[in-house]
């Protein structure tokens, strides 16, 4: 499995282009700055055939419109993040910024489970930092795109509208029963190991030790 990352706008969001057939690449959270966005996409050689959404925060959706007009992309997202993607214009406005508002169409509902998207990839849903959040799962490459759920040293906000610090730890439990080596790729910051976090990322530690 290829992957290739680009941080994006402001907040420096992860876009991700994953391919095994090059005329079948997946990008997944395409979060702003459209004309970078097809710069790389086009520089790597590939063809994207659909886009991926891990949730649907302003920060993460922000060049879908531009990505769906250019290469006529379908949009996999959750159903329970419909209303997060319907408002996400108005959302960036309220924390001060500024993004075209990501179309309804075409849209393709996620639901948990094999994806006939991408490499191979399992649909996980992983709610709390966001309604309707998942990740993309790949067993073979020992891999999943968390989005906000978990990151080197950290995990998502529980402290903005809609998410939930008992439902988040949940989720963290249920990550952590992949396999111990399984790569993240999150939504900011570098790619880490669920072992490596089970030893050194404080909040999955205290989580791991709650009863569920």
């Amino acid at each position: 499995m290829n992957v290739e990352k680009l941080p994006l706008g402001k907040l420096q969001t992860n876009a991700y282009l994953v391919w095994e057939d090059p005329e079948e690449a997946v990008l997944i959270d395409p979060g702003d700055e459209a004309e970078r966005l097809f710069s790389w996409v086009e520089g790597a050689g590939v063809r994207p055939v659909a886009v991926l959404l891990t949730h649907a925060h302003f920060d993460h959706v922000g060049a879908v419109g531009g990505a769906v007009e250019r290469w006529g992309l379908p949009v996999y997202l959750h159903p329970q993040a419909l209303p997060v993607y319907r408002r996400a214009a108005a959302s960036a406005a309220r924390w001060g910024f500024e993004i075209p508002q990501p179309p309804e169409e075409p849209l393709v509902m996620l639901a948990e489970g094999d994806l006939d998207a991408g490499p191979g990839f399992r649909v996980l849903h992983l709610p709390g930092h966001c309604p309707g959040h998942v990740g993309f799962y790949n067993e073979a490459a020992g891999a999943i795109f968390s989005g906000d759920v978990l990151f080197a040293g950290g995990v998502g906000r529980w402290d903005i509208p809609s998410a939930d610090r008992a439902v988040l730890a949940a989720t963290i439990r249920k990550l952590f029963g992949l396999p111990p080596q399984t790569v993240v790729y999150p939504g900011h910051g570098p790619a880490t190991r669920l072992e490596v976090e089970r030893e050194t990322n404080a909040y999955v530690r205290q989580w791991l030790g709650e009863s569920s």
